[in-house]
């Protein structure tokens, strides 16, 4: 929520130490990475999407109280305190010597809430700095600040900071606490902050949940207020009446719909369009415009309008039993309605670019009633605007279980369907065994998971010093360019995926940039892996595949239960994206720039490695 100063602290003061107290018998199990993969952020979910620690980012959905808060007394205390109707809230941990970069919350989410942080473990050396104020939140204090201002954390000492994290809309008790409120910049004489101490035989008042976050379609007031604002958001200048003209036909075409349907389910689709058809053109006339704020406008506009079209969080024509226990085969891991759903177990090949994906890929199309698209599904997944990376803002290629709303899903299976074919190139018959590999993927399991129910993920691991030295060959060619007029980028074409983060590494010498790549691919993937019951993943070995080709593929096939009649000789062709000879130790001609970056990320590659033991 924007505000007229940064940040306030309110008039409450809490027992950090009784808070602390409870902390201190939650499981280690209990906190979960943050969903841009920003290291050293973790956060455990107090109040969540149906009391659903599992649903602990999501933010549509009634919010209700966790395990964890239920069996917190003082916490449930402290909030109550508030007397402000509760959103996602959340224990955040920022681990020692890190920092959370500086950055704009311009999603729809943050349009009407404000953030509250009471710090509960923290030290002199934590900073939280909001537009040009830099404060140390000390324990058991209570502060707000404006979210669309530029912000970030840093965390200077040798320990964990953690703060109770409430987002919340507030209440008319909560806005008289924020009136009476300082400023770190004007103190208020004789101001005192209320002390609430822990009252252990004292039933804590009744809280108020969010149990409506937001309204889809969109209003056509709501719609057209947002987009008014963030116009308003911009300096004026010549690039803006055009981009502001076709805001308006946007605007009017969404009147007309609201008008005409309504909140009729049956004109979703038709809401959908007009959405995706002006986000996407946006993206490309506001390309490099940014707010007064900092924020990229196309990204802010996506931000607060990527939302105001349902997306519903279950797939109801979906039937089936998930086993979540290893000894269970993957035949078994999902039984579904025939008719409801035309896959059979589909196998999504998944790893950071370079890393050998296209051999492993080629070479497992040559299994039996294996069905593909014939190469990478870039066009398959990015075809469908709401994914496309143009109508996301140029974001980063990462895909939750928020993307996957039935009608995305509807549209995926479809085009998967429509072009899966056998090795003899011909269309399958009756349910499909798809085999699939794009890197981008990578950044998409849960994506995945949720759209396929009963997909086995094979993560292939490469030694990482390989993989960055063919990182940088391919940034270095023309044939891997992906984003080559990257609004905000300078330097090389962008190349491979791209990752949450990226705008931080402008200016970087590419060994940074793609140590960077490698690093929050595999971070992030590895997370996802661990949330999938592990009859689910499965991981497969570059050194082995190339070692001794045909047991590698045996022993995958035998995994995922696929036939295999090719016996392989000793050596694999090419695969089509290759850019030079295979040779393992052909990363040594780059040994003084690599080794220097993999002991700045020692924890992802000891992480990685381990994985591939298993």
């Amino acid at each position: 929520m924007k505000l007229s100063v940064p940040i306030i602290q309110l008039p409450l003061l809490f027992d950090a130490a009784a808070l602390a107290a409870e902390i201190a018998v939650f499981d280690e199990g209990m906190w979960r990475p943050h969903p841009s993969g920003t290291p050293g952020n973790t956060a455990l979910p107090l109040v969540a999407v149906d009391g659903d620690a599992a649903m602990g980012d999501a933010l549509d959905g009634p919010m209700r109280p966790t395990p964890a808060l239920e069996r917190s007394p003082y916490m449930l205390q402290v909030l109550g305190s508030l007397g402000a109707v509760l959103g996602r809230t959340r224990l955040m941990r920022l681990s020692g010597r890190s920092e959370v970069q500086q950055h704009v919350d311009f999603d729809y989410y943050w349009n009407e809430r404000v953030r509250v942080h009471v710090p509960i473990l923290t030290q002199p050396e934590v900073r939280f700095a909001c537009g040009d104020e830099v404060v140390n939140m000390a324990q058991g204090e209570c502060w707000i600040f404006d979210t669309w201002r530029q912000h970030n954390v840093y965390n200077d000492a040798n320990v964990a900071r953690i703060h109770l994290v409430v987002d919340t809309v507030g209440s008319t008790a909560f806005w008289d606490l924020v009136n009476a409120g300082r400023t770190p910049a004007m103190p208020k004489s004789g101001w005192l902050a209320r002390f609430t101490a822990p009252q252990p035989h004292e039933r804590a008042s009744e809280l108020m949940f969010e149990s409506v976050n937001s309204q889809s379609p969109m209003s056509y007031w709501e719609l057209r207020g947002h987009v008014t604002f963030l116009l308003g958001e911009v300096e004026p200048q010549s690039r803006m009446q055009p981009i502001a003209q076709m805001a308006g036909v946007f605007v009017r075409e969404w009147q007309t719909l609201w008008f005409h349907c309504g909140a009729d389910d049956a004109a979703l689709p038709r809401y959908r369009q007009v959405l995706d058809g002006f986000l996407a053109q946006f993206a490309q006339a506001a390309a490099g415009i940014k707010l007064r704020n900092g924020a990229d406008l196309p990204a802010s506009m996506r931000g607060l309008l990527a939302r105001a079209v349902r997306r519903a969080k279950a797939l109801p024509f979906v039937e089936g039993t998930v086993e979540t226990q290893a000894a269970k085969p993957i035949a078994n891991v999902v039984r579904h309605a025939a008719d409801a759903y035309a896959f059979d177990r589909p196998v999504f090949i998944v790893s950071p670019p370079r890393s050998g994906s296209s051999l492993f890929f080629e070479t497992l199309a040559r299994a039996p009633g294996v069905c593909t698209v014939g190469g990478e599904s870039h066009g398959v997944i990015e075809g469908i605007g709401a994914l496309s990376a143009v109508a996301r803002g140029y974001d980063s290629n990462r895909l939750d279980e928020s993307d996957a709303s039935p009608e995305v899903i509807e549209e995926l299976r479809r085009r998967f369907a429509a072009r899966a074919k056998d090795r003899e190139q011909r269309s399958p018959q009756g349910r499909i065994r798809l085999l699939e590999k794009t890197p981008k993927n990578a950044l998409r399991v849960p994506f995945l998971a949720r759209a396929f129910p009963d997909a086995v993920f094979v993560y292939l691991y490469r030694d990482p010093r390989q993989v960055l030295s063919s990182m940088m060959e391919a940034w270095e060619t023309r044939g891997f360019r992906t984003y080559p007029e990257l609004p905000g980028w300078s330097g090389l074409p962008w190349s491979l995926l791209l990752t949450p983060g990226w705008r931080n590494l402008v200016g970087y010498p590419l060994a940074q940039i793609v140590a960077t790549q490698w690093e929050t691919t595999t971070r992030i993937l590895l997370d996802d892996l661990d949330r999938l019951p592990s009859n689910r993943r499965c991981v497969a070995r570059y050194d082995g595949l190339i070692a001794d080709p045909d047991r590698e593929i045996r022993r995958i096939c035998q995994t995922l239960e696929l036939a295999w009649d090719s016996p392989l000789g000793i050596r694999l062709p090419m695969a089509r994206h290759t850019v030079s000879a295979p040779d393992p130790e052909k990363w040594r001609r780059r040994q003084h720039e690599i080794e220097p970056l993999l002991a700045q990320m020692t924890e992802t590659v000891a992480r990685a490695a381990a994985c591939a033991e298993r």
